[in-house]
């Protein structure tokens, strides 16, 4: 007996070392090409990035995975809770490995004869999800096992716990419980109830299957369990279960606003975090990221900060939507989208082309099939309701013609010189209340809806508005539609600004010997070029010829003669100068057509440069991004105003006075229905193929453009101050509320005199017109009207002098 007792103990003892044996060689096996998991202690997952306007409404997002970063204690109680009633109730007590629970899944695959359940604890999930594949195999088990035990000794339970909330798979799309919470109930995580909390818990076993928008009833199944596992481990009461299940769930995705209103804004911003976050910008400004260039931007959970106002924004867009469709109208009626012949294409349309009622809205583009046509009218149908459009709707159809004013000439009489049957074509929704959408529940296919003919504008164009005290750009649109084209207008885009460019000649002038009141003739002009023996012979846009003209009324009117003397006088290498002062990119070109403004520049570049002369002569450098947070909320970069003087607070103080001139008693005088003191200036290319506006105010400075993209002549007549200012004055009549009513601060050393409007000199008794004028002090003129036969004997630019040019 004694001996049987010790061979025993021999035989436990040696099955025992050879069974620690096998065990270390399995540990070592396992060991030898485990991944480092020291990373997962620096948790950095891909994030999404947060982009904000300057109310701290969220501008857009950019991401690869939708995460967002939330902590454990911005969390409810309860959510953590439902994950681990679901996956791992004994997490808080084991040390990463789940003995019992793996012994469980162990029986249950050998009973299978395949792996089927895993009894993975939430160490292990995370081991799997951070470091090793997703492949079902014991050695992967083994690993996973060891990893997670040695996790355990670097990451607190909360820290393990925290990293698997954000780190979760969670179905459509969304990674993480911030996510979900957004992308199902519409919410942050922190305002999830127990049941909503449930619902997600129930998730990551087959985020799919389990999809509450997919499949409701297999998710209700799913919540069950989990609130009964809570209700099991004490986790809730009997009267919290009884209310969690009962309760009605309502599944609502929180809006993105990416991608729709300041898509050209948030696109920009795009561009620059990029250039910003390169990997060079970063090691040269100290910058510490985990990635940099798109991957920080679509990964690193920034949060950027941008000077973009929201309202200033969507009138912007609308009122550059407005301009564009009443300048294609100005040209007439292209003719149908398409025609439809058959009566199987014209069903196929209607199949193929539904319309949901709730969507419909005043602004609504609409594709409707004419279906009768007569001299009153068309009827139409879309998707599967009718409308009629009435002629009235087409008075603006007429045939093109580039040379004619279309305003004047006789409107569409009869809707059949316009449409036929089977033409599909764009309309608009007309409703009572304009802007206002209408009841869906009460639509139906028999309702009839009134509807206008529309025309989707070939034309593009662009709006930029900038608060020159910060330099800040508040709205920015690059073009129609977003959707139909992301090349965005407002900054990629170079065109001749046209006339807009003469305050810069106007700028130079003064401070080159010219006042207000001197006298510069306006008469024909011939140059030719030494080098290319080429002629240019400049006209007015009117084409006539008004002789000797004051400064003043020479911008005013813009007269394109007259800026071309000045410009010969003062020399183009002076006026180049300025206009790099004012922050043009140019390059410029050494030829008097400068003057007139044939250097292409980008809409924002512009109404950088009009800072000057709204804000004292102080350029502001424009700033669309202002700060960037990363996602612990540690600044990484905040961009401050920056100016620089590029004008005398005098010269810029006499050129808003000019320019509040062009609007009093110029092409500007649209901006006067916003009875406030601004300046304004309209610019026109050759043949209408740019037009441009530019108003200034000491708060704001706006700039509208518009054009085809590949050059197109516009059409005759459609200049800056017809096509292109009627969108900005749209846009400030939405926005000039916000701001008190501010005229230019007159600085020291200027004084106002009333100058006659016809020689420049003091105005007398007996001028017909005056105009109340700011000059540098000793530059004002001396002589009274009707005093003396000129103005100043020392003036180099007098009537006399003048005439002598011509000849």
């Amino acid at each position: 007996m004694k001996r049987f007792l010790t061979y025993f103990l021999v035989s436990v003892t040696g099955l025992a070392l050879l069974g620690m044996l096998g065990l270390g060689g399995i540990y070592i096996w396992a060991t030898k090409d485990l991944p480092g998991f020291t990373r997962i202690t620096d948790y950095r997952p891909p994030l999404v990035t947060t982009v904000y306007a300057r109310d701290n409404s969220i501008l857009g997002y950019f991401y690869r995975e939708k995460r967002f970063l939330a902590r454990l204690d911005e969390m409810p109680q309860h959510l953590p809770l439902a994950f681990l009633a679901a996956e791992d109730d004994s997490f808080y007590r084991h040390e990463g490995i789940d003995f019992r629970a793996i012994l469980r899944a162990f029986m249950k695959n050998m009973q299978a004869g395949t792996i089927r359940q895993g009894g993975s604890t939430i160490t292990q999930q995370v081991i799997k999800r951070l470091l090793l594949t997703s492949e079902r195999s014991y050695e992967r088990k083994i690993k996973e096992a060891i990893l997670a035990y040695r996790l355990e000794r670097y990451l607190s339970k909360d820290e393990i716990l925290t990293i698997y909330l954000n780190q979760i798979y969670l179905g459509a799309g969304a990674y993480g419980v911030e996510a979900a919470a957004r992308s199902y109930f519409g919410k942050h995580v922190g305002e999830l109830s127990i049941a909503e909390s449930a619902l997600l818990a129930g998730l990551p076993q087959a985020p799919s299957k389990y999809n509450p928008l997919n499949n409701p009833q297999d998710a209700y199944t799913r919540q069950l369990y989990v609130l009964h596992r809570m209700l099991q481990l004490g986790w809730i009461t009997p009267s919290q279960y009884d209310a969690a299940i009962n309760e009605k769930l309502v599944f609502t995705s929180m809006a993105d606003p990416s991608w729709g209103t300041g898509a050209w804004y948030l696109e920009e911003v795009r561009r620059r975090l990029i250039d910003y976050l390169s990997e060079d910008n970063m090691e040269k400004l100290g910058i510490k990221l985990e990635r940099y260039g798109e991957d920080a931007v679509y990964e690193s959970g920034l949060h950027v900060y941008t000077a973009m106002d929201p309202k200033h924004q969507k009138y912007a867009e609308q009122s550059l939507r407005d301009g564009l469709v009443a300048s294609t109208k100005r040209r007439g009626w292209r003719g149908p989208v398409e025609h439809l012949e058959s009566k199987e294409a014209r069903e196929a349309f209607l199949r193929d082309n539904p319309v949901d009622a709730a969507a419909m809205q005043h602004e609504g583009w609409i594709k409707v099939l004419v279906t009768r046509v007569t001299a009153a009218g068309a009827d139409v149908r879309f998707g599967s309701y009718k409308g009629r459009m009435d002629v009235e709707t087409m008075h603006w159809c007429r045939t093109p013609d580039p040379t004619v004013v279309t305003d004047y000439v006789p409107a569409v009489k009869d809707a059949r010189t316009v449409v036929k049957a089977g033409d599909v074509v764009w309309a608009q929704l007309m409703l009572p209340d304009a802007g206002k959408s209408f009841d869906a529940a009460s639509v139906t296919p028999d309702t009839d809806f009134s509807l206008a003919i529309a025309q989707y504008p070939e034309v593009q164009g662009a709006l930029v508005s900038i608060e020159p005290q910060t330099g800040d750009v508040v709205a920015l649109v690059g073009g129609y539609s977003f959707a139909d084209s992301q090349y965005n207008r407002a900054v990629q885009a170079k065109r001749q600004p046209g006339s807009a460019f003469k305050p810069i000649v106007y700028s130079t002038a003064l401070d080159n010997g010219y006042t207000p009141a001197s006298t510069v003739l306006d008469a024909p002009f011939v140059y030719t070029d030494d080098a290319t023996a080429k002629t240019w012979r400049p006209e007015n846009f009117s084409g006539e010829f008004y002789g000797p003209t004051l400064l003043r009324t020479a911008l005013v009117k813009s007269r394109n003669l007259c800026t071309i003397r000045i410009a010969q006088d003062i020399g183009i290498p002076a006026i180049v100068e300025r206009a790099k002062a004012l922050g043009l990119e140019g390059p410029f070109p050494f030829d008097l057509s400068v003057s007139l403004g044939s250097v292409a520049v980008s809409p924002l570049n512009l109404t950088e440069a009009y800072t000057a002369f709204a804000h004292e002569g102080l350029r502001a450098q424009h700033r669309m991004i202002t700060g960037i947070k990363s996602a612990w909320d540690e600044p990484i970069a905040t961009f401050e105003p920056q100016q620089t003087e590029a004008l005398t607070p005098q010269n810029a103080y006499i050129m808003a006075s000019l320019m509040k001139e062009v609007v009093r008693d110029g092409t500007g005088f649209r901006a006067r229905v916003l009875k406030r003191p601004l300046g304004g200036k309209t610019g026109t290319s050759n043949d209408e193929r740019d037009a441009w506006f530019v108003l200034i105010s000491p708060y704001l400075v706006s700039v509208s453009y518009v054009g085809f993209d590949d050059l197109t002549p516009m059409g005759k007549w459609e200049t800056g101050s017809r096509a292109a200012s009627p969108i900005v004055v749209g846009y400030r009549q939405g926005v000039e509320e916000d701001y008190p009513v501010q005229d230019f601060p007159m600085p020291p050393g200027i004084v106002q005199v009333r100058i006659d409007g016809k020689t420049g000199n003091l105005a007398g008794p007996g001028s017909e017109t005056s105009y109340f004028m700011p000059f540098k002090e000793g530059t004002q003129p001396t002589v009274v009207e009707g005093s003396a036969p000129r103005h100043g004997a020392d003036d180099a630019r007098s009537g006399e002098d003048l005439m002598k040019q011509m000849f």
